[in-house]
């Protein structure tokens, strides 16, 4: 059961605004200020209440909400974490959505990226703040009713609540690294972001969240997390922290003894098909629902219905969030099926356009996560040249893994623009990532062996199928040497070895890139190993030559680790003249 069924019932209603209100406006009083339209907590304090709270709290992992935010408030990230890198463009034509322009091009100090980076900050700490919120009323609910919430569902709802608030916090963390960390007794939402243990707080949250939440999800209700969904999460946060020894036997631990593995083939990753959505390889997901009784469509995947093919598509509109040239060539392989980028120097030097028929292998994984031209699109039909905006501005590709099947009945039917709106769910976090998070670990701890193993594993997934005619729902994945297959020379191949630990890392890494393209993690991933500033002014300068607005890029800089804390929430922070926020470095 999808714990989102019931989410039209509460979307838009006083309990889901309980806990909104207190990060975003234009006046110091709002931080402390119930939310407008809000019912107060002690109108809540009973277990419909709480449980309503939580679900609001799950809702942010969509992002914007109630008619707030835009297309930078999304846990997908695909302009913070995507578009920001080689993986992609902004998309579209030059004049439209300009702010994503500006983060493109690392011009990051525009009155536009502001008001983006703002709605995204509002968002996270909106989810924090229904965390949060959810955690007091049950606290309220326990000490004036003792017995009125079963213990089971008390343990595991502040565990779930605990879980959501880690979450929330990581993700600002990754964007902007100094960060203020809110708990639920806090009192002056005007905290500090200086000195702040975040690791320590999200480390706190989330081994609490493993000794309370059940091994399964509650109530069955598949959505929501368990115990191992806390741990895999504290892997990831050692991953960023840099502590491989702790997030080795964290990780491991989650591949030994957890409920995850891959899916079968890598159709069944991203799928509006709902006999395929949580299934084993998920871990966290946005739980996109549409044609849920919702009049606009607010519950499917709002942050990215500006990102399908344009009005010559199935889908009418818009054309943002085009995969770059650069990670096209990527998934180009050698004569062994192995990533041409580790084994050929000149493995970038393609400028035209690889569409259907062109005499080169590449790893199947590449018609998974982009359209080309002559390549059907899923279920769709072969994408063609007229479903691109401006080829001239932006290339001939378009995104794809996001975008559901003709055939799963996950399109919606109302809501702007209702072709774009589906219930295919969100990876915020899945096994593949976890496995490479592994890898990674085992790579940095000497074990390259194992490391070996897992890249291996995962590639061999990626060769069990791929795109096919898609003339019906059962011929949309087939073996990659199916005859039907007449667009394209699919090839993979496995690692004999990893002779030493440089190319065994640079392995997993291309492994994160070639598997999690798209997906919102790349500049994340390029920060952490510190090699940011290395690519991404590598890959501007030789993409200036493709794309000829990358010219106007900004170089990459230290200060571009981190994103700028946006001046609203700087402004607002202040006390007696000081602000509490201190902006970060360079910004």
């Amino acid at each position: 059961m999808n714990i989102f069924q019931n989410y039209k019932i509460l979307f838009g209603t006083a309990i889901l605004l309980l806990a909104g209100g207190f990060l975003y406006g234009c006046q110091d009083d709002f931080l402390v200020g119930e939310a407008q339209g809000s019912l107060d907590e002690q109108t809540l304090a009973n277990q419909n209440g709480v449980e309503g709270n939580l679900i609001g709290t799950y809702r942010m992992l969509g992002g914007g909400w109630d008619g707030f935010g835009l297309w930078g408030t999304g846990s997908s990230n695909w302009i913070f974490g995507s578009a920001s890198t080689d993986d992609a463009y902004k998309g579209s034509e030059p004049g439209d959505q300009g702010p994503v322009t500006d983060v493109e091009l690392y011009n990051w100090s525009t009155g536009g990226t502001d008001e983006y980076v703002n709605d995204k900050w509002a968002a996270l700490y909106e989810g924090v703040n229904r965390a949060n919120s959810t955690i007091r009323l049950l606290d309220r609910l326990l000490e004036n009713d003792p017995g009125s919430v079963p213990e089971a569902d008390a343990v595991s709802i502040r565990g779930e609540a605990l879980f959501l608030r880690a979450y929330y916090h990581f993700d600002a963390w990754r964007m902007w690294e100094n960060i203020p960390y809110y708990l639920e007794d806090d009192e002056d939402f005007r905290k500090t972001n200086v000195g702040v243990d975040v690791i320590g707080n999200l480390t706190n949250d989330l081994e609490q969240a493993i000794s309370l939440l059940p091994d399964q999800p509650r109530n069955g209700e598949v959505g929501r997390v368990s115990s191992w969904t806390a741990r895999a999460l504290l892997g990831r946060v050692q991953i960023y922290a840099g502590d491989y020894g702790s997030a080795l036997t964290t990780l491991r631990e989650v591949r030994n003894s957890g409920p995850y593995d891959l899916e079968e083939n890598f159709q069944r990753v991203w799928t509006g098909f709902g006999e395929f959505a949580n299934g084993p390889e998920t871990i966290l997901a946005f739980q996109a629902s549409s044609n849920d009784g919702n009049p606009n469509g607010d519950n499917a995947n709002f942050d990215m219905r500006l990102a399908f093919p344009h009005s010559g598509s199935p889908f009418g509109c818009c054309g943002f969030f085009q995969p770059s040239q650069n990670l096209v060539n990527f998934f180009v392989v050698d004569d062994d099926g192995l990533p041409l980028a580790i084994t050929d120097a000149s493995w970038n030097d393609r400028d035209d356009n690889l569409a259907a028929g062109a005499d080169v292998p590449v790893d199947p994984r590449l018609d998974w996560t982009v359209g080309r031209d002559g390549v059907p699109y899923k279920d769709w039909g072969n994408h063609e040249s007229g479903w691109i905006r401006d080829r001239g501005y932006a290339g001939p590709y378009s995104p794809k893994k996001h975008v559901h099947e003709a055939a799963s009945g996950a399109e919606s039917n109302v809501g702007w623009n209702a072709t774009h709106l589906n219930s295919v769910n969100w990876h915020l976090y899945r096994y593949a990532d976890l496995l490479l998070h592994l890898a990674e670990a085992e790579v940095e701890e000497g074990s390259l062996d194992n490391a070996l193993d897992i890249v291996n594993e995962i590639r061999a997934r990626a060769g069990a199928a791929a795109q096919g005619p898609g003339e019906s729902a059962d011929d949309i994945a087939v073996p990659i040497d199916d005859p039907s297959i007449t667009w394209a020379d699919y090839s993979i191949g496995l690692y004999d070895s990893f002779p030493d630990q440089e190319f065994a890392r640079q392995a997993v890494r291309n492994e994160r890139r070639l598997e999690l393209a798209m997906e919102g993690h790349r500049l994340f991933d390029l920060k952490r190993w510190g090699i940011a500033e290395e690519v991404l002014n590598a890959y501007t300068s030789r993409e200036a030559a493709r794309r000829s607005y990358l010219s106007g890029a900004a170089p990459f800089q230290e200060r571009h680790n981190r994103y700028p804390i946006p001046s609203l929430q700087v402004d607002v922070s202040r006390v007696d003249g000081e602000n509490r926020l201190e902006q970060n470095t360079g910004w």
